[in-house]
């Protein structure tokens, strides 16, 4: 039988996080697994959490959003423990990918009988941020200062946080010049952003990068370039479905590490947690996390 160790923000996502582990955990131990739960005081403090868990030998549970799974994902990265997802967040995207249930007895038995699956995880370096490894993209132009206007909403949560951020990022949004360079092949152009994606989904629930594989060993590298600000508005809409990739505006490539680079401090973010200015470099670590589903 699996111990557990669950690792909950209390201050991020709050009742939210609180409800969703509540369920999962009365069906683990009726089950007669052993659960203990830790109490992070930051990301910084629940990513130590999970890598002590982790070297005890047990499962550790991230129970909250994106931010939550990419921090504690990424402290995981190379070790060999074993992560368990408890969807919590505004997003929960990369548990998305993962086609992971959110219905309490659904996601209990993926915990307790599940197998483990490598997948890959993202290597971020910067100069703000010397290593730090998250799971689902990194993203740098208007969608990172959308991230930001969300997390730092007074008035809205959830979805509608980003939305409201979004519609005020491009408001704001000047063309960016930006230079990428994918496994050493560079591309220059003018746009609203470039996207790393490991995951398909980034941005609650938008599927960025449709054909993303979580265990190809390779990033999709999602560029959109200039347009007028109707036709980026009507290519934002299709998000939802990937749709937008058949847009000449948008150019998709693939590769194992990319540098993203502009002619100004452009935000970049990454897990919906990571906020700093580029350069930056994505690289990819292939079946470096071991995830049940």
């Amino acid at each position: 039988m699996r111990e557990f160790t669950a690792v909950v923000n209390p201050t991020a996502g709050g009742a939210t996080s609180a409800a969703a582990l509540l369920g999962v955990a009365r069906l683990l131990r009726e089950a007669g697994a052993e659960l203990e739960t830790e109490y992070s005081r930051s990301l910084a403090h629940a990513r130590e959490l999970a890598r002590r868990a982790g070297q005890r030998g047990r499962v550790v549970l991230a129970v909250g959003g994106d931010g939550m799974a990419g921090g504690i994902g990424g402290a995981l990265s190379g070790t060999g423990a074993l992560l368990g997802l408890v969807p919590a967040g505004r997003g929960n995207d990369f548990a998305r990918a993962l086609d992971l249930p959110t219905e309490p007895a659904a996601l209990a038995r993926v915990l307790l009988h599940g197998e483990p699956r490598p997948v890959d995880t993202i290597e971020v370096t910067s100069a703000v941020h010397d290593r730090v490894v998250v799971l689902g993209s990194v993203y740098a132009g208007v969608d990172a200062l959308a991230n930001h206007h969300a997390n730092h909403a007074r008035l809205l949560r959830g979805t509608a946080s980003y939305y409201a951020g979004a519609l005020r990022a491009v408001a704001s949004w000047r063309a960016t010049r930006y230079r990428v360079t994918v496994d050493g092949e560079e591309q220059a152009f003018t746009g609203y952003t470039v996207v790393a994606a490991n995951s398909g989904y980034y941005g609650s629930n938008r599927l960025i990068a449709p054909s993303a594989r979580v265990d190809d060993g390779l990033l999709e590298v999602v560029m959109i370039h200039e347009a007028p600000r109707r036709l980026f508005f009507a290519l934002m809409n299709e998000l939802a479905s990937g749709a937008h990739v058949h847009r000449p505006q948008v150019r998709v490539l693939r590769g194992r590490e990319v540098r993203i680079e502009a002619d100004r401090a452009i935000p970049y973010g990454a897990d919906g947690e990571v906020e700093a200015v580029v350069p930056v470099t994505a690289r990819v670590l292939p079946g470096a996390l071991r995830v049940l589903c």
